[in-house]
């Protein structure tokens, strides 16, 4: 018998929900066959199973999150096949995996005796070859919400509730048993704009008090309005965003690069490029890797601030965001860019990006990134503000390359005026790392190998 637990997803990842169970109670499960499908706030990700044998118990339903290195399910051999579910009571065995989302028999027994009639219900036992008293331990710990509370939480929860200090009593649970699950709490969040809301105004006839800094007005859905439930990786990158805007005291620097040298590479061997890799050569992959070399001369653009040092990163990983057909955005990473040159790194876009909207990317391939591009100019924008990517210390964004007349000098002295492609680079950046003359600089030396350098032996 085998316990399968929650596997790390990620080095950043913490928890995960299980929104698929591919086989149920009973079933025979081969060695790296696809067990279930876990949803992170990054990727969702088919699980394999480690060993062959009989899935004998399934401990987490379908809906539910659980931090990583919970107990989800058991495989035993083919003598722990569980009996039949005619032996069991009505009410336990779920009809299909599509109700497990609603019903609470799927989570690990209680022990007995049972809970005193004021605690929270336990849930139904589920079907199991052994008497419940022989059953494994259910998984991660739940802990009461404050001593003498019958409000059980999960590990997860508790820590997310505690941390945005949200009144339990006003969280409507969703899951098993009126549960307050991760969703709840995330949802509880936004409507509370992560702080405790303010106290109601105590004086007959006068007006409330305004909110205190920081919390959100309380929005309440009319008759006229559409209510759209906010994705997970949309909670999560409102948290994420919200975490760097308010940890890291970010500035803003811009310059204006004139593309016209590497338009002179780029269409010359457009069609050939095109031919040969199977996409087109945009304008990003000669940004990353200008941005890559320029980092060479600046390294603390690719490091991470600690506890009161600057870690510098003696490698690129550089990651690229990518719109998810507006339903998100990830930011998959090219590992060792600083060693790849242009048309290796034109792959990794590529492919990186096809795989990111057809969500087949691994958990490690969208964590660990020293330094990020987001390719904001692709829709359009002539000019963005982007939200540094923690624990990151820059994040530079690619706007919209337009014709526009400029001066240029012409051969035997003298100036005069063309029309090029031209756009911006725009760059947000943490002013513990560097000040703004070193960011400057950097932006600087980008600009400079974008127009200078011969991208013929690049390509």
């Amino acid at each position: 018998m085998a316990e399968i637990t929650l596997p790390q997803l990620g080095e950043t990842v913490t928890e995960g929900t299980i929104t698929r169970w591919f086989k149920k109670i009973g079933d025979t499960v081969a060695a790296d066959e696809p067990l279930f499908e876990v949803s992170t706030d990054k990727v969702d990700t088919e699980v394999p199973s480690p060993i062959a044998g009989v899935l004998t118990e399934i401990r987490v339903p379908e809906g539910d999150t659980v931090a990583v290195g919970t107990v989800i399910a058991v495989v035993g051999d083919a003598s722990s096949a569980p009996a039949p579910a005619a032996a069991a009571p009505a009410a336990v065995a779920p009809a299909s995996a599509a109700e497990t989302l609603a019903s609470s028999q799927v989570s690990a027994p209680e022990p007995a005796p049972a809970a005193p009639a004021a605690a929270a219900p336990a849930p139904a036992p589920q079907a199991a070859p052994a008497p419940a008293a022989t059953a494994p331990a259910a998984p991660a710990p739940q802990v009461s919400a404050a001593p003498g509370s019958s409000v059980v939480l999960s590990p997860v929860v508790r820590k997310l509730i505690a941390e945005n200090g949200l009144d339990v009593s006003r969280i409507q649970g969703t899951g098993p048993g009126g549960r307050i699950t991760r969703d709840d709490a995330m949802a509880a969040i936004g409507r509370q704009g992560a702080a405790p809301a303010a106290a109601p105004a105590t004086t007959t006839g006068t007006a409330p008090a305004p909110a205190p800094r920081g919390v959100a007005p309380r929005v309440v859905a009319g008759s006229r309005d559409e209510v759209v439930a906010l994705s997970k990786i949309r909670q999560a990158t409102g948290i994420h965003t919200l975490m760097s805007k308010d940890a890291i005291p970010a500035a803003f620097s811009v310059v204006e690069v004139d593309f016209a040298n590497v338009d002179s590479t780029r269409l010359r061997l457009k069609e050939e490029f095109k031919t040969a890799e199977g996409f087109s050569l945009t304008y990003l992959p000669f940004i990353a890797r200008a941005v890559v070399d320029a980092i060479k001369e600046f390294p603390h653009m690719n490091s991470s601030v600690g506890e009161s040092e600057l870690i510098i990163h003696k490698y690129v990983d550089l990651g690229i965001a990518i719109d998810l057909d507006y339903q998100g955005l990830l930011a998959p990473v090219i590992r060792d860019a600083d060693e790849k040159r242009l048309r290796a790194i034109a792959r990794e876009v590529n492919d990186l990006a096809v795989r990111a909207r057809s969500r087949q990317l691994s958990p490690m391939e969208i964590s660990g990134g020293t330094f990020t591009i987001t390719n904001n100019g692709s829709s359009g924008s002539v000019l963005t503000m982007p939200i540094i990517n923690q624990p990151q210390v820059a994040i530079l964004s690619t706007d919209a390359v337009k014709k526009k007349p400029v001066v240029i000098e012409i051969p035997g002295g003298g100036e005069s005026i063309a029309i090029h492609p031209v756009g911006n680079l725009a760059m947000a950046w943490d002013h513990r790392a560097f000040d703004g003359a070193y960011a400057a600089n950097f932006l600087v030396k980008v600009k400079s190998i974008l127009e200078t350098r011969d991208w013929s032996s690049e390509v």
